[in-house]
């Protein structure tokens, strides 16, 4: 209940692509725990940037209860969900994101989930907080939005802003933000009604940790990968990570080829140009300051693997978001 003695009034705004998934996973917990206290804890409603069935990334379409810019005198907390890549377009979101600065000032609680963080950084609502970003996009948002201090947690409480990177994560979040307000029992009631086996803590990370993506693998492989992935912008040389293992060059390109079926230096180049694609697609990060960030020597260099690996030049990539963005946007 919140100070007035009233259920708290939750709202969700739903944005084209939004995971049903993620959206599910935080207005449930709200319903289920009134059901389990035996008391209206939450009222959830939800909100579409106009009056028509939002579609989701499932492509099912839900019709929204109200339209973003209303209701707004009642709400005690608002969560974006919004789908992940996905930059809020001015045309559509200028009202969501006026809204959202006015809803601020007011002191209501704003959350973003997967992508709904984007919409949260472009109202300028998450300057000096600390948000939880999907990892995959993190390099890119952290370099548009400077004022916010990105984190790669499961989520992030930080005072009256709730962010998560989406899927299950919001359901984590969400049972976490009632067992504040409500109760850690309330909040384990939660999690058996789900038959979660546990409310995973906020600062859990996002990704499958690098021993669980490789399996069985040897330690030694585990530890190169991850040597690899803390060096990007300065790479090692197949002899250097070989020397800071404490193994041959011969051995170590052995692992890789049993293992991961390449090269060390083959799987390294595919991991740094994967991350800069990322980079290419989500943000306006200009290309050579993107090469010189993921270990390339020049913009020519950096041109000539990328096209080499993806068939398509760093440019022409960002082109074509960029004439996708204004398809969709027409």
């Amino acid at each position: 209940m919140n100070a007035r003695g009233a259920p708290r009034q939750v709202g969700f705004v739903m944005t084209p692509g939004f995971s049903l998934l993620a959206q599910a996973c935080a207005i449930e917990p709200l319903i289920i725990a009134n059901a389990l206290a035996e008391r209206r804890l939450y009222t959830a409603t939800t909100f579409g940037l106009d009056g028509r069935p939002v579609k989701s990334v499932a492509e099912l379409s839900l019709a929204p209860e109200s339209v973003a810019g209303s209701d707004a005198r009642h709400l005690d907390m608002l969560f974006v969900c919004a789908p992940t890549p996905g930059w809020p377009v001015a045309e559509d979101g200028d009202m969501l994101i006026h809204w959202l600065k006015r809803l601020a000032l007011r002191g209501v609680m704003l959350g973003g989930i997967a992508g709904g963080t984007y919409w949260l950084a472009r109202s300028g609502v998450l300057d000096g907080y600390r948000a939880s970003i999907p990892y995959a996009s993190a390099d890119a948002f952290a370099h548009a939005f400077p004022a916010i201090h990105v984190s790669h947690q499961l989520f992030e409480i930080d005072r009256d802003r709730l962010t998560c990177g989406g899927g299950t994560a919001a359901m984590d979040m969400l049972m976490t933000l009632i067992g504040q307000q409500h109760g850690a029992s309330l909040a384990q009631r939660l999690s058996e009604h789900f038959v979660c086996e546990r409310i995973r803590m906020a600062d859990e990370p996002q990704r499958v940790p690098l021993r669980s993506r490789l399996g069985h693998a040897p330690q030694s492989l585990v530890e190169a990968v991850t040597l690899m992935e803390a060096n990007i912008e300065e790479p090692l040389t197949t002899h250097e990570l070989s020397a800071h293992l404490g193994i041959s060059r011969r051995q170590l390109e052995r692992l890789f080829k049993k293992h991961l079926q390449a090269v060390p230096s083959r799987y390294y180049l595919n991991l740094r140009l994967q991350r800069a694609r990322r980079l290419l697609r989500e943000s306006d990060q200009a290309v050579g300051e993107i090469a010189l960030a993921h270990g390339f020597s020049s913009g020519a260099h950096f041109s000539t693997a990328y096209r080499h690996h993806f068939g398509i030049s760093p440019r022409d990539e960002r082109l074509g978001r960029v004439l996708d963005e204004s398809l969709s946007s027409s």
